[in-house]
């Protein structure tokens, strides 16, 4: 099912209606954790956005997949043009590094993190939603990928990007 609507609109203005409905589903996210936030604290919050999380990013991880029809081995190369079709590369800045059986994920700009620091609002401590995220995406385009945080709030390394991610193809 299609909306006949979008039939009307340039390949420029789809492309930016991506953009703006990326935005909007970030902001319900962002939305939805700030009440909870507000009402119960961050502990309670964070334990709603890691359960989300590990539900969402598979539902993400095979939509992509079935998109790209990739292989169910897809490796390297399959998480690579993955990664660069969820709905954050469409509003983050991000970079993507490869080596060998190796993927190194940087978020050089986060609109969440700008948005959190705009309010003066915490930074979102991010790693524990990250690493059920990140593993559970690269699982779903291929099971044979590990996930390690690099460098992740609260524990940055790295300050050249916000968050940065090594996958690691196993045989």
């Amino acid at each position: 099912m299609i909306n006949e609507t979008l039939k009307n609109y340039s390949k420029e203005q789809l492309i930016k209606l991506i953009e703006g409905y990326c935005k909007n589903w970030l902001a319900m996210d962002g939305v939805w954790f700030q009440s909870i936030e507000r009402k119960y604290g961050m502990d309670e919050a964070m334990e709603h956005d890691c359960a989300i999380w590990e539900k969402f990013t598979v539902i993400e991880a095979k939509r992509i997949k079935t998109f790209l029809n990739l292989p169910e081995h897809p490796g390297i190369e399959g998480l690579k043009q993955a990664l660069k079709l969820r709905l954050y590369a469409n509003i983050n800045r991000d970079e993507i590094i490869t080596e060998g059986n190796t993927l190194i994920y940087r978020t050089t700009e986060c609109r969440v993190q700008h948005a959190r620091s705009s309010k003066n609002m915490p930074l979102h401590p991010c790693k524990a939603v990250g690493i059920i995220e990140y593993s559970g995406f690269a699982k779903t385009i291929d099971s044979r990928f590990t996930c390690e945080c690099l460098s992740c709030y609260p524990d940055i390394t790295d300050n050249t990007c916000h968050c940065a991610w090594k996958f690691t193809l196993k045989d």
